[in-house]
């Protein structure tokens, strides 16, 4: 969801009113992918490194996750989507923790969709309290596996993504989803995302089922409905 803060400096206007028109297109974004049969959708909110942003405009984020989660917090029940927060949650507010928690709570048995926010995340800071939650379990080394560390990310139990949209025009990842992005598609577009619609997301969708997944191995896969995962990196504060 890149491209918040260029969107608004290019019309003239402060920085948070890009952030508010990202914020709202999120819910577009949602239904579109509920409705074509996605399973999990990752939004990447807020990195890890964006903590060192001016205070102001980090406030502004915090303050616009606070409000959007008791918003939608109805919604979430009504459309049996559960919400879950990766990353370092020991960063964040308490006022936010507490929301989140709560929010995360009840809609835990929720079974149609996984809205899944990467705040205050980073994917080598996940990696490394992932090896560190390892270190203090104490496991043999033969115990441990790809499945065994993956067990201990943000995201365990959660599918890998199979599709990562990025906004803006930037082709990096970012620190996003560092160790469940191996065998990910990738689509970059220079729309920033305040402008991202559902027409692109479906445009996104039909190149991704164009090509050919062989994770390393002969056959072809072009299922799209096989495993619908999809992650959109992103940064409010950018």
């Amino acid at each position: 969801m890149d491209g918040n803060g260029r969107w608004a400096e290019m019309r003239g206007l402060p920085r948070f009113e890009g952030h508010k028109r990202g914020v709202g297109r999120v819910s577009e974004i949602v239904e579109a992918v509920k409705g074509i049969g996605g399973e999990v959708l990752s939004l990447y909110a807020f990195s890890i490194e964006n903590w060192m942003r001016p205070e102001e405009e980090v406030s502004v984020i915090m303050a616009l996750l606070e409000t959007t989660l008791k918003n939608e917090f109805m919604n979430f029940m009504k459309g049996g989507i559960r919400f879950r927060i990766i990353g370092n949650k020991e960063k964040l507010p308490d006022n936010i923790r507490s929301i989140i928690e709560l929010v995360e709570k009840e809609t835990y048995n929720n079974k149609e969709f996984v809205l899944q926010c990467a705040l205050s995340y980073g994917g080598r800071d996940e990696i490394i309290r992932a090896v560190r939650k390892a270190a203090a379990l104490n496991p043999a080394s033969e115990e441990i596996t790809e499945e065994y560390l993956a067990g201990l990310l943000d995201t365990a139990g959660i599918p890998d993504p199979d599709l990562i949209i990025r906004t803006s025009g930037e082709q990096r990842l970012s620190n996003f989803l560092l160790w469940q992005s191996a065998y990910s598609e990738f689509y970059f577009t220079n729309t920033l995302w305040p402008d991202f619609t559902k027409a692109e997301l479906m445009e996104a969708v039909h190149e991704y089922q164009m090509r050919s997944r062989r994770f390393g191995k002969v056959d072809n896969n072009k299922s799209f409905f096989a495993g619908n995962s999809f992650g959109i990196p992103s940064k409010w504060s950018e």
